[in-house]
């Protein structure tokens, strides 16, 4: 599973940070978790194709989570594509897809737009979910959090070689949890060859939001937390006012939810050097690392 994060700014753009855009790749599938302005280009430069099976989710409605999105639409239609696509995101979503779409034309694939009403499991696959959260922010908004079913055990072909089994079919059912039998008779269980099975994988991304202690416990021993950090702590108040978070403030946050790794995004455009958001947080949390636009972030199997 990979990380991408397309665009790491705030509301106004910069030369280094485009609007808030973040690709997560899991196997062939593509989750897109906002979509500013831009956001398609970006995604060409960093190899995402647009007719992979994908879903996206918008945190709220302001204009650099969402303005990519009449552009990417209109990208994949001229590309044919055939996938069905599902949008999530909140209240007036849909009014927003339709007003654009009568004038650009409506999408030449299945699309369906999936409105927020309740919070709780919104996505539930064979391999993992996708939670939702109202976030503490002006109007209606959205964290998402992305956790993976557990998983199995690690196979160890050097146990089974060891035991006789031959590779194929045999691998296959031990590493889904079957017992098989050897020509010799001889039954080889799971355990014998596969290590126990591992706890699912944990993304959060906050969205745009004062801190809480509802997403504290949404985030809970994620693995890896995204999350705002538009201003430095001496705009501590404005933060509060206009609804966003200091990069302290988002430390503290990752540091009570005992995450393993935080990342900042949604940097204002008054921090071209972002040191001193990067000081502030690891003060508070010292996993902590100022995300910049096409970084990548490998989550290992």
């Amino acid at each position: 599973m990979k990380i991408i994060f397309l665009g790491t700014g705030g509301s106004i753009p910069t030369r280094e940070r485009g609007s808030p855009a973040i690709v997560i790749l899991r196997k062939r599938e593509v989750l897109l978790f906002d979509c500013g302005e831009g956001t398609q280009h970006r995604m060409v430069a960093a190899h995402v194709s647009f007719n992979r099976p994908m879903r996206i989710f918008i945190t709220h409605l302001h204009g650099d989570h969402v303005l990519g999105l009449p552009g990417l639409l209109q990208t994949m239609s001229l590309l044919e594509r055939e996938h069905p696509l599902k949008v999530y995101g909140p209240r007036g979503l849909a009014s927003f897809i339709k007003a654009f779409s009568s004038i650009l034309g409506a999408p030449s694939f299945p699309l369906e737009v999936v409105e927020l009403v309740e919070e709780g499991t919104i996505y539930y696959g064979p391999e993992y979910r996708i939670e939702a959260l109202k976030a503490e922010h002006d109007g209606e908004c959205w964290s998402y959090g992305l956790i993976e079913n557990p998983r199995p055990g690690r196979f160890h072909p050097d146990r089974a070689r060891m035991l006789g089994i031959p590779e194929g079919p045999l691998w296959r059912r031990l590493q889904y949890g079957e017992e098989v039998i050897l020509e010799d008779g001889r039954v080889i269980k799971p355990g014998e060859v596969v290590d126990p099975p591992r706890d699912g994988r944990k993304i959060v991304y906050s969205g745009d939001t004062r801190p809480s202690r509802r997403l504290v416990e949404f985030a809970d021993g994620a693995d890896i937390l995204i999350h705002e950090a538009t201003f430095d702590e001496e705009l501590a108040e404005r933060a509060d006012r206009d609804g966003h978070s200091t990069a302290r403030q988002a430390a503290e946050v990752a540091s009570a939810a005992r995450v393993k790794s935080l990342f900042l995004i949604h940097i204002s455009s008054r921090y071209p050097d972002a040191s001193i958001l990067l000081e502030q947080a690891r003060g508070i949390f010292p996993n902590t690392v100022i995300a910049t636009d096409m970084m990548e972030v490998e989550l290992p199997n």
